[in-house]
This record gives C-alpha cells, sequence and structure tokens, in this order.
C-alpha cells in the first residue's frame, strides 16, 4: 500500500522492461510516488512522460503498479523484481487493450 511514510524498493532505480513488440524505460524517483517513463521500441517508440504511479505489494518482491498518462492511457503492471519478470495490461487513447508479458532488468 502506499503509505507515506513506506516507499517501495525500486524507488530510485530505472528498470527496462521488455514485452514482445514494446521496450521501455521506467526511472522511478525517490519519492515514491513518481516516475518518468520513455518507451524505447515498438509501435508507440517515443512516448515519454512524468506520471505520478500508485503501488501495493503483493507477495515477495512483486508489486502492482499503475498510472495514468497524460494522453488518458492507463497502465498495470504486475512486476516481480526477484524473478525478472513483468505483467503489464494498458488500455491506449484509442481504446485498444494490451496485454503484454516479458522481462524486468534494473539498469
Amino acid at each position: 500500500m502506499n503509505a507515506s511514510t513506506q516507499l517501495p524498493p525500486f524507488a530510485g532505480k530505472t528498470f527496462e522492461v521488455r514485452y514482445d513488440g514494446l521496450t521501455a524505460l521506467n526511472a522511478y524517483a525517490d519519492d515514491g510516488i513518481h516516475m518518468r517513463y520513455e518507451i524505447t521500441e515498438g509501435a508507440f517508440a517515443g512516448a515519454t512522460g512524468e506520471v505520478a504511479y500508485t503501488w501495493q505489494h503483493v507477495a515477495g518482491e512483486i508489486y502492482v503498479i499503475s498510472w495514468q498518462e497524460a494522453d488518458r492511457s492507463t497502465v498495470v503492471h504486475i512486476d516481480d523484481f526477484a524473478a525478472g519478470t513483468s505483467r503489464s495490461f494498458f488500455t491506449a487513447p484509442s481504446l485498444d487493450f494490451y496485454r503484454l508479458e516479458g522481462s524486468l532488468r534494473a539498469l
């Protein structure tokens, strides 16, 4: 749960998520509530932004992380930092819905 006195273990770190057809960099700020993303490969390449996110601990090193982008896209990640896996569910401004799974690695 997002608690003002609690920071997620990924705060202050940058990760690459690599899915089939989409690669992105997620840079989490030290504050535990802001991040910068950059899509580096795929149909959405070039998209960047800074957003406020929410997070919830699931179990072990698994976290649910969600945010809404300026173009109204919504994104939900289920990231397992121990296993290096990421599942992403997002709705684009076109209302197309995507379900992706792939790798997660710290940079």
